[in-house]
This record gives C-alpha cells, structure tokens and sequence, in this order.
C-alpha cells in the first residue's frame, strides 16, 4: 500500500477509503493502483510513500538519566 498525506485545508470524505473522513495534514494509505490518482491532485494530496515502498525504520531514541 502507498502512502499519502491530505494538504487541502479542509477534511474530506474519502468514497474509496469506506466513506472515511480523513483530516488535514492526516497520512492514509491508498492501494498502489490508486496512488496516482490522489497526487495528481497536487492542492489536496501529496506522496508520503510511493507504491512498492518498504516502510522506512525510525530510530529510536536515547533516553537518558536525569541526576
């Protein structure tokens, strides 16, 4: 599954997502065929995670001791 973010300053109801409502700055999955279809709308979708993408490994934080 590819990843994308919504950019438009409203929340939008997805049909092909079951109807979910999905908020700005909120990150949704799409499935890979679909995936262009959401970034060619350049004003409401951007890519997080191209089609065929292996999810990236985050760090994890040092936590330290406090004296």
């Amino acid at each position: 599954m590819a990843r994308v973010r919504l950019i438009g300053p409203e929340p939008v109801t997805v049909p092909e997502l079951a109807g979910r409502t999905v908020e700005p700055d909120a990150i949704v999955e799409v499935p890979d065929d679909r995936f262009e279809a959401y970034v060619c709308q350049t004003a409401t979708w951007e890519p997080v995670e191209e089609p065929g993408a292996k999810p990236k490994k985050t760090a994890a934080k040092s936590l330290q001791k406090e004296d």
